[in-house]
């Protein structure tokens, strides 16, 4: 099955953001959608920020069928002041006004890449910062700040965001870890699309646990 740039036809601020991204440094997997007030193909212009790959090769790499909320926005490395530096001011940045050739990477601490797991959502304007890694199934609040890295199926919220809960209980959580729903076929999917929104004892006895 092909994967339409808008999944509702009659829905342009809604896009499957695979489908609107262009720059290789921004990896979305399958029916991860965006959802925009204005327009959700400026994602990787309005909601990726600072992000210089060409520089630090840092990525933002999203899995499939995550839902993300108008505003939700992806704040990498090139926004980072350099945190052991005497002075908070980036003077690589501007070393022609101080007539010194630094490296502009001086200027910043490098985290490493934003790694979004699937089934994940994000809520309305959250901010995830770079070097995070959310697992799979978690929830992430609205305008939450997220700064650290968030467990599989945890909910967090806040600024910053702390966990308030865990989705289900640990042995539930390994059984959906297991399962991994989201790389079943297309097939698959649309038959048990039904049991996906249903409870876990229902899914665990479709699947026979």
């Amino acid at each position: 099955m092909s994967t339409p740039l808008f999944p509702r036809s009659d829905d342009k601020n809604t896009c499957n953001l695979r489908e609107a991204i262009t720059n290789e440094y921004i990896i979305v997997g399958e029916y991860t959608y965006y959802h925009d007030f204005e327009d959700p193909l400026k994602f990787q212009e309005k909601n990726v920020l600072y992000h210089y790959p060409f520089v630090n090769n840092d990525r933002l790499i999203v899995g499939k069928f995550c839902s993300i909320a108008h505003g939700a926005k992806f704040l990498f490395n090139g926004g980072n002041h350099k945190q052991a530096a005497c002075s908070n001011y980036p003077f690589a940045i501007f070393g022609e006004l101080w007539e010194h050739e630094f490296g502009i990477t001086e200027s910043w601490d490098n985290k490493g890449d934003i790694v979004v797991g699937n089934d994940v959502w994000i809520g309305f304007e959250a901010l995830i910062m770079a070097g995070v890694t959310i697992g799979n199934g978690a929830r992430i609040g609205s305008r939450s700040i997220v700064t650290r890295d968030v467990p599989p199926y945890a909910v967090v919220a806040g600024s910053p965001a702390k966990q308030i809960k865990k989705r289900f209980s640990d042995e539930d959580i390994a059984f959906l870890e297991e399962l991994r729903w989201w790389d079943w076929s297309e097939d698959r999917i649309k038959k048990d699309a039904g049991l996906l929104m249903g409870n876990i004892a229902s899914l665990k006895q479709a699947v026979g646990r």
